[in-house]
């Protein structure tokens, strides 16, 4: 729902500069929350289902299925980062080049 109320945004200033960039970020935290939430319930499924009579199944189904979903948060995480330090740090307008002036 969230990045459905970024589609239907007024595209107003104020929008772009600070309700737009909180919802997204907001929407990401959860997409992350969500994956490791469903991790979670998928290996505790996975082990009830094959824990005391095939443990050597558990290995290998668990690493495959880490694969999409550790390269989803390699490819998403870089994109918070930036995301966060835009929106909450110093921005383009706190950064200052000091030109050092020998004689």
């Amino acid at each position: 729902m969230l990045f459905l109320s970024i589609l239907t945004a007024r595209y107003a200033e104020e929008d772009f500069l600070y309700k737009l960039p909180n919802r997204l970020i907001l929407g990401l935290v959860m997409l992350f929350m969500s994956l490791t939430s469903m991790m979670i319930a998928f290996s505790a499924t996975l082990y009830i289902m094959f824990g005391q009579e095939k443990s050597w199944i558990l290995i290998p189904v668990a690493a495959l299925t880490c694969l999409p979903i550790a390269s989803f948060v390699t490819l998403q995480l870089p994109l918070l980062v930036d995301l966060m330090v835009s929106t909450y740090g110093r921005g383009i307008f706190g950064k200052q080049s000091y030109v050092r002036i020998t004689s």
